[in-house]
């Protein structure tokens, strides 16, 4: 038995989605199991029914370039239905990240000269591609576990695929 490297988990998430919040518990979980040695990627699966959703796509990927992508997803994620309910969904953008102190100057120009879009775009269409209809969804060793219908078993499955991956 070998301490084979982890294989990537990928959330693939809408970060205005209120199941994707309660996903962060199952992250949590993960991380404190395996730490480091558990890439997690977010990738990116805006929902046309949330009108603020791609903005925020876009936001994490600045929050990411200013290094502080992880805090910002979570702050947005926790705060997801007072992004849907904002008028000015970029705005709320902007003035989270200034909250959290990242540079909300920068966030403003990133959203207003769209330099993500192509990141978000990409993730879409491959999102699309490998079949996903919904979130959260998790990609982990070529296997996909949709969340977006119900949460129950996915951790103690992905727990699962991670502890054969480490014994191989």
């Amino acid at each position: 038995m070998t301490d084979a490297p982890l294989p990537r988990l990928e959330f693939w998430a809408d970060l205005q989605c209120p199941d994707c919040r309660t996903a962060l518990t199952d992250l949590h979980s993960l991380r404190e199991s395996y730490g480091e040695a558990l890439a997690v990627e977010l990738r990116h699966f805006p929902l046309e029914k949330n009108k603020h959703a791609y903005a925020a796509a876009q936001a994490a990927e600045e929050a990411f370039a200013q290094g502080r992508g992880w805090e910002f997803t979570e702050a947005l994620l926790q705060r997801c239905d007072d992004l849907a309910k904002a008028k000015n969904g970029e705005e709320f953008l902007v003035a989270l990240a200034g909250e959290l102190g990242l540079d909300a100057e920068e966030m403003d120009v990133a959203l207003i000269d769209g330099r993500h879009t192509l990141v978000v775009d990409a993730d879409q269409a491959e999102g699309k591609a490998i079949g996903i209809t919904g979130v959260p969804t998790y990609l982990i060793a070529g296997q996909r576990l949709d969340g977006g219908k119900s949460q129950d078993g996915l951790r103690e499955r992905i727990v699962g695929i991670l502890d054969a991956a480490k014994a191989s």
